[in-house]
């Protein structure tokens, strides 16, 4: 009877290399979904006080408004209803972020993503 060791051998060790190769490439993996979630939570903090920011000046502006003459009415309105589209696009992305986070969250919800902290973000 002739026993084959060599090929026994070879067998385990490109299983070690493929598992090893596997490790690696979840753990990279992870370590880019973790920066991904770091990196939307910065921008949706960045967005909202984008927002915060758009509805300071909007009151502001409409406080200003009670002094001013019919043409400076007519063009600070004119104003205010454009900042509120642009408030309304800055919701929407907000929103989009928010979503896309909770996709990125529940998707992966074994990797390091699920260990970073969550916090409370607004919903319009």
């Amino acid at each position: 009877m002739v026993k084959k060791v060599g090929v026994k051998k070879t067998k385990t060790s490109k299983t070690l290399k493929i598992d090893d190769a596997l490790m690696d490439n979840f753990v990279s993996l992870q370590k880019v979904l973790t920066n991904l979630a770091i990196k939307l939570d910065g921008l949706t903090d960045q967005v909202s006080k984008l927002l915060n920011l758009f509805e300071i000046s909007a009151k502001n502006f409409a406080e200003k408004q009670a002094g001013k003459g019919v043409k400076d009415k007519e063009r600070d309105r004119e104003f205010l209803e454009k900042l509120d589209s642009l408030m309304e696009q800055n919701k929407t992305i907000a929103r989009g972020l928010t979503l896309m986070e909770q996709k990125v969250r529940d998707k992966n919800p074994e990797t390091d993503i699920s260990r970073v902290p969550r916090r409370k973000l607004p919903r319009y």
